[in-house]
């Protein structure tokens, strides 16, 4: 079977609530935007397409900060049980809009030092290996952003509470 990712999708899992924080952390400035806003721009600077960001927590404020950008903005009204549900409402948004999609990256919305480089990157390792899962590394460890090919689309519906993938 060919993993090969043709049409990558991106979604930005932004609805935690920040709760040791204290305030929204996706709001936060950070060189002059948010960090939310230096996430999107970052994907949506790729070629990738759909951008979905899912947003919950603070979902009113959060929206408002990225609504004139060229993105799907869904909202997760069960963010309360964790970043799963929020991966999934992301994997089914992206589901609706393009049934061609063969592979997504998830990104987290507190990350500004991820570049349009980066995902790029993901995409090209992938084509380079043909490994289904992608994904970042640093201090000997194994996170986000992260590519994963369509096969694995079922299994990441499974999961659940506050894990991610």
């Amino acid at each position: 079977m060919s993993y090969r990712v043709e049409h990558c999708a991106i979604v930005v899992l932004a609805a935690g609530m920040s709760s040791r924080l204290g305030n929204p952390k996706q709001l936060l400035i950070y060189h002059g935007k948010s960090l939310l806003k230096h996430t999107v721009d970052a994907a949506l600077q790729t070629p990738m397409r759909p951008v979905v960001v899912v947003v919950g927590a603070n979902s009113d404020a959060v929206k408002k900060e990225i609504k004139k950008m060229e993105i799907l903005i869904e909202e997760n009204k069960g963010w309360q049980e964790g970043m799963a549900s929020s991966l999934r409402c992301g994997l089914e948004a992206v589901q609706k809009k393009s049934a061609d999609v063969d592979g997504i990256i998830f990104m987290v919305c507190d990350q500004p030092y991820v570049t349009q480089s980066l995902l790029d990157s993901l995409l090209l390792a992938q084509h380079e290996t043909g490994l289904p899962i992608v994904a970042s590394s640093y201090e000997d460890k194994l996170g986000t952003p992260a590519l994963f090919h369509k096969c694995f689309f079922a299994e990441l519906m499974k999961l659940k509470g506050d894990t991610g993938a």
